[in-house]
């Protein structure tokens, strides 16, 4: 199998996943962050096979999906018109998986605006970097702020997304920020490794309506 089969077939067992919280019915009203997170872990193991996550399980609700994954709010319940979203990285035998979706509870046209918005500017920013072979990481990350503000939202977060592949995936030590989309960094996005492979990349898409204090998320692969 190769890289690009091991990290797509990641991917859709991390996707079978997030469809099977929905199904069980686990994102709803009354329930804390914490015990969805533990509730999806539970899940992950027990009908995927999942027992390690390459970073923290993130679920968030309300106010709390304003906030990136650096910070560390308190736990909060789901309300009944709440939207919240997850970020996990469930890895998959050796390989990393890292999955984002954002739900909305209630009918409020605002919060299932932001989820169609997210997924189409996902879907813009991946077009974008097929379509332009010398994109940099910095440009990639303006190109999505963009997209959030021509939405109506902003953009929430100062990094929109990072490398991927097997387990633990590729650093460069002493410069952590190299290998993320930013603001301003020149970094090639189809730039090869020191032995000539491709790198492959996340793209995180987090929009947010800092006054009414709700955000969105949506993340997967970019390069496959």
């Amino acid at each position: 199998m190769t890289i690009e089969e091991a990290l797509a077939d990641a991917q859709r067992r991390a996707e079978g996943l997030f469809a099977e919280v929905v199904r069980s019915g686990l994102i709803r009203p009354g329930v804390l962050e914490s015990e969805l997170s533990a509730e999806i872990h539970d899940l992950a193991h027990r009908q995927f096979g999942v027992r390690r996550h390459w970073h923290k399980r993130v679920v968030r609700c309300g106010p709390n999906t304003v906030l990136g994954y650096g910070d560390d709010p308190p736990d909060r319940r789901l309300g009944a018109d709440d939207v919240a979203y997850l970020d996990f990285g469930p890895l998959f035998g050796e390989w990393e998986a890292d999955f984002g979706r954002t739900y909305v509870l209630g009918d409020d046209p605002s919060k299932h605006k932001l989820v169609a918005d997210i997924q189409t500017a996902f879907a813009r920013g991946k077009q974008r970097f097929n379509e332009d072979p010398g994109l940099t990481t910095g440009e990639l990350y303006y190109y999505v702020c963009e997209l959030a503000r021509q939405a109506g939202w902003e953009f929430g977060a100062p990094t929109a997304g990072h490398l991927i592949g097997h387990f633990p995936h590729e650093t460069a030590p002493g410069v952590p920020k190299r290998f993320s989309i930013r603001h301003g960094n020149p970094q090639s996005l189809r730039e090869p490794t020191a032995d000539g492979a491709a790198r492959h990349w996340i793209l995180e898409i987090h929009f947010v309506d800092r006054a009414r204090q709700f955000g969105g998320f949506y993340e997967e692969l970019l390069t496959i």
